[in-house]
């Protein structure tokens, strides 16, 4: 079967995603069905307890008179013109905000999300769909205020709170609920969302609990040939190894910066890169050096831990009911950094830490806690800090020659990077600072690969003493520059024990011959893990298929499948309509680049390339008048945008509709 004849059909559905819809079973035969946590809390009264008032189970709640924090008593708040007022009605919350259309509506609130340092509230626009309000509530200082006070959030713009990207079903409530499933439909651009329970209950890290609750009831009557997957108690097998990566594996799906590579929850245990592909450390979302920059939750900085690398998991710092750190200030730290260490960490260094000879600071001061220079706090939504969990000491070099944060003159404002470097430098007689880092080469590389940096890359790449995020970071930043680099290279890293690694080689075949390409494709495409599968079927659109092998192309048929469903799940992304626009174009159909490019700019008017592309598939087309209207309409949604006034006499002005 040959490119022209597979590919087509693939993209021909994607074109018609109008007409398809995911049907979801209540549960696979011989699974064990949800209870929700109430059934636990009989036999399990301690760890309910804990739970109860824990962040997991805020995380989506009933608006009752308990749960809503707010101020509802017609409350008001002015944003970019526009008043909102929080009001109570007949014990139903209301908020009156700007529609879609920018008039003033009255939402009742369906449900409240989070307790602190903030409060979230939900609103259903129509049947189904529900949004996430941009104005929230702050507990601690008690007033209402917007996420986004900088943005361009006004009706009609693509960031508006009743659009795409503040929609609960398709963003947020994966990660809020238990057993969630998204159930869009297409065709009527409708949500049919279900869950087995609101907020992140005990079977949303221990697995459906139809047969554990049946052996508990009676013990010496269970059968456990009823249900696939359980133990001799009815338990899922959640933790698969008594290690800290699989414990971690429960936790990274919800707690990451990635993207779901399906449209609903992944069952608690199942391997996180099978289901989700993590965001690496790129611009934007971290700084060079791998600190934390925008909202990337923990999982990511932490696996560039030497804890992580050391064994350390999540429950050895967190309770794991109630969520918080299980001892207060630095004891949290010296259960194992202390002079007698601890045995389950052999290769720690014996040290007194918490001493002034280590913090040189104040005892038992804000400035001598562990924290405070080895998990540095950023404020997300404005006022919710969060920790960074790659657990790095103070480069302040670095933040002299890159910009990065630097915590020591983060606290002593008055004193420069230089004067931390010399304190730094004088106390500790194995400072790190002038080092060679990562960080170097990754700010220099995003300012434009060349021969030097494409080879100090590489080096990363395949330094195996490296962490693998940073590693595969490597490697994105080759494949984004179309740096290919040697085959023998290649084929080391398609083996590597890392799956962030694996599936960051199929962008870094770049001009290798052809057959090279092939070869490394085809063991990719045979992955164990559906994120690598996925990254390989999409550099193989370049290959006539043809030229596999019989058993290469049935595993790309198989992977085409998986990218296809991987992109029909989350077809009310704006940006996956970019991509399937895009992976169209690259197969010569137009109609479907067509129909993705539309729906990405019905979705989202601020996205100007994809009206760019509109305009260029009309123009190939001869059709000027059609560029025109499409430009015009652009410019509208986007006035003095230079790309799309550019566009404009470039298509239509000059007359040239060839391009």
């Amino acid at each position: 079967m040959k490119t022209s004849t597979l590919f087509p059909i693939f993209f021909n559905c994607l074109s018609l995603l109008a007409a398809c819809t995911i049907a979801h079973a209540s549960g696979a035969p011989g699974q064990p069905d949800y209870v929700t946590s109430e059934a636990c809390a009989s036999c399990h009264q301690q760890q309910f307890d804990a739970w109860s008032g824990s962040h997991h189970s805020w995380a989506w709640r009933e608006p009752a008179a308990a749960n809503v924090l707010g101020d509802f008593n017609s409350a008001e708040i002015e944003h970019a013109g526009f008043t909102y007022r929080f009001v109570t009605d007949d014990d139903t919350y209301a908020i009156i905000a700007d529609n879609a259309d920018g008039k003033s509506t009255r939402y009742p609130v369906r449900y409240v999300v989070g307790v602190t340092p903030l409060q979230q509230y939900l609103v259903e626009t129509e049947p189904g769909r529900l949004q996430a309000m941009d104005l929230a509530w702050d507990t601690e200082r008690k007033r209402w205020y917007h996420l986004y006070p900088d943005q361009d959030t006004s009706a009609g713009n693509g960031m508006h709170w009743s659009g795409s990207y503040k929609n609960w079903n398709a963003r947020c409530a994966e990660c809020h609920a238990t057993d969630f499933k998204k159930n869009y439909e297409p065709l009527q651009d409708r949500y049919r969302s279900t869950q087995a329970e609101i907020g992140v209950g005990c079977e949303a890290c221990h697995g459906p609990g139809e047969a554990h609750l049946s052996w508990a009831e009676e013990p010496d009557a269970f059968d456990s040939g009823r249900w696939s997957g359980t133990d001799a108690k009815g338990l899922q097998s959640v933790y698969q190894t008594a290690d800290a990566a699989s414990e971690i594996n429960v936790c990274a799906p919800c707690h990451s910066r990635r993207e779901p590579l399906g449209a609903d929850s992944a069952p608690p245990g199942t391997s996180f890169d099978d289901h989700y592909r993590l965001s690496l450390i790129r611009d934007g979302l971290y700084f060079p050096d791998g600190q934390i920059r925008d909202e990337v939750y923990v999982y990511g900085s932490f696996l560039q831990s030497k804890m992580y690398a050391a064994g350390v998991k999540c429950t050895n710092c967190h309770d794991a009911h109630s969520y918080r750190v299980r001892l207060d200030g630095n004891g949290l730290c010296t259960q194992c950094h202390n002079p007698s260490g601890n045995p389950a960490f052999p290769t720690l260094t014996k040290a007194d830490y918490d001493s002034a000879d280590h913090h040189f600071h104040p005892q038992d001061s804000e400035s001598a806690r562990c924290t405070s220079c080895h998990l540095p706090e950023r404020d997300y939504m404005l006022i919710d800090g969060r920790r960074d969990h790659s657990f790095r000491v103070p480069r302040p070099d670095l933040s002299e020659k890159l910009g990065t944060p630097d915590v020591c003159t983060g606290c002593h404002k008055d004193q420069t990077t230089a004067w931390a470097m010399q304190q730094i430098d004088q106390r500790f007689a194995s400072s790190r600072i002038g080092r060679p880092h990562f960080a170097e080469v990754f700010a220099t590389a995003d300012q434009g690969v060349d021969a030097d940096s494409a080879g100090q890359l590489v080096q990363i790449a395949t330094d195996a003493s490296m962490p693998a995020i940073v590693r595969a970071s490597a490697l994105q930043r080759l494949g984004n520059a179309s740096f290919s680099i040697e085959t023998g290279v290649i084929q080391r890293l398609q083996s590597d024990s890392s799956p962030l690694v694996r599936a960051a080689v199929p962008r870094v075949l770049g001009s290798a011959p052809e057959k090279d390409r092939m070869a490394v494709l085809e063991a990719l495409l045979e992955d164990p893990l559906r994120s690598v599968r996925i990254e390989a079927v999409k550099i193989a659109l370049s290959i006539t298929t043809s030229r596999f092998s019989a058993a290469a192309q049935q595993s790309l048929a198989t992977a085409m499948r998986e990218w296809q469903d991987s992109l029909r799940a989350k077809a009310d992304f704006p940006e996956i309509q970019m991509v399937i626009g895009g992976a169209a174009l690259t197969l010569r159909n137009l109609p479907a680049a067509t129909s993705a490019f539309q729906t990405a700019v019905t979705m989202d008017p601020q996205l100007v390339q994809a009206w760019v592309m509109l305009a260029r598939i009309e123009a190939v087309a001869g059709d000027r008048a059609a560029v025109r209207k499409t430009l015009e309409t652009a410019i509208q949604a986007n006035p003095d945008n230079a790309i799309l006034q550019q566009a404009l006499r470039d298509l239509v002005d000059s007359g040239d509709n060839s391009r």
